[in-house]
């Protein structure tokens, strides 16, 4: 690596910061990316706003490595002191939306991937940039793996400081929704849904579930939001809620319903049932390439593509989570250099 790779992924990244692109929105920056690989003689193709892109030599008889992170942001938190999309020009940043997640990954994994892109190696890179990641939209990532099953493996970019997630917590948020009788607060009349959900909510933060991850851990449940009402003098006959829980690798989505739903009277309802704890089977070639370069490893209590797939992964990518979705984003060119330096490692030191 040299320094007009640092000097090109830069300014790529400045310039994708610039292009908003809010989940379901990625078209402006998925086309412009189509031109960017065009100007290097690299064809790609697009599943929805996904950008997938083979190598020229790209062979089926081969196990496919997948290069992953993905083009869309959260929208800008009401704190930025600057336009999150025409950010100050820094000599050591990278400021503005999506820079940190996951512009940062995104940048250096298609830099990798321009490095090796005619090197003949034992395995296919497949690089995709993908969509709906952060709202877990339909049109993201699992349309890529719709149209490629044959996926063996993939780093997935998330700023993680080039650290190797080895295992991921799922995610399972439910609605409940507590049924009670209005009445006139007065006269002591109904059934008032909010001490149902408050009498359900703290069954829901007593219940201890058995198994426990050696990896993982417990699984986390915390009650996030919560709404009812009409006004001051009416007994509510409903008291919505909101709870999100991480699970572990010890229990599927459906098994945690199962377990909660008999022991309140609220009615739960899972936003989805598909956003399952992944971890990298022990002895995988990955693991056994993030153990030869002496990478730390670590159990990542946020969510990607990730859980979308059906194949072995690692996440790890340049940046720090603690800075996503947060006001005045960045990203340190320095990380950018880790970043690019980190993933050519993990390829060369891949062995299928």
């Amino acid at each position: 690596m040299n320094n007009s790779s640092i000097k090109r992924t830069t300014e790529l990244l400045r310039k994708l910061v610039s292009i908003p692109s809010f989940s379901g929105e990625e078209k402006e920056r998925s086309d412009y990316l189509r031109g960017y690989l065009s100007g290097f003689g690299i064809p790609s193709e697009q599943i929805v706003h996904n950008l997938v892109v083979r190598q020229p030599h790209f062979d089926a008889g081969k196990p496919t490595l997948m290069l992953n992170s993905h083009l869309d942001t959260v929208r800008p938190a009401s704190s930025y002191t600057f336009d999150p999309f025409n950010p100050p020009i820094s000599e050591t940043h990278v400021y503005g939306l999506g820079s940190n997640d996951a512009g940062a990954s995104g940048v250096c994994l298609l830099e990798t991937f321009l490095h090796f892109y005619k090197t003949q190696l034992p395995f296919n890179l497949l690089l995709v940039l993908s969509c709906e990641e952060e709202n877990s939209g339909v049109n993201g990532i699992r349309k890529v793996t719709e149209a490629i099953p044959a996926i063996d493996c993939a780093i997935v970019g998330e700023p993680t400081g080039m650290r190797a997630a080895i295992a991921e917590r799922g995610l399972l948020v439910i609605d409940g929704e507590a049924h009670g009788i209005s009445g006139h607060a007065a006269r002591d009349e109904g059934v008032n849904a909010i001490y149902i959900a408050l009498e359900d909510i703290a069954t829901m933060r007593s219940t201890r579930f058995e198994k426990r991850s050696p990896v993982m851990g417990d699984v986390k449940l915390s009650v996030t939001q919560i709404q009812a009402g009409t006004q001051h003098n009416v007994v509510p006959d409903r008291c919505r809620f909101v709870v999100d829980i991480r699970p572990t690798d010890c229990y599927t989505n459906p098994e945690i319903m199962q377990i909660l739903q008999p022991k309140v009277k609220s009615t739960l309802k899972a936003r989805s049932l598909t956003n399952r704890s992944s971890a990298t089977p022990p002895g995988h070639p990955l693991l056994c390439c993030v153990e030869k370069l002496g990478l730390e490893t670590y159990v990542s209590p946020t969510t990607s593509d990730w859980m979308r797939l059906t194949c072995p992964a690692v996440k790890m990518g340049p940046g720090e989570s603690s800075r996503s979705h947060q006001a005045d984003e960045f990203v340190l060119i320095d990380e950018l250099r880790a970043g690019i330096e980190g993933y050519e490692k993990m390829i060369m030191k891949y062995e299928v």
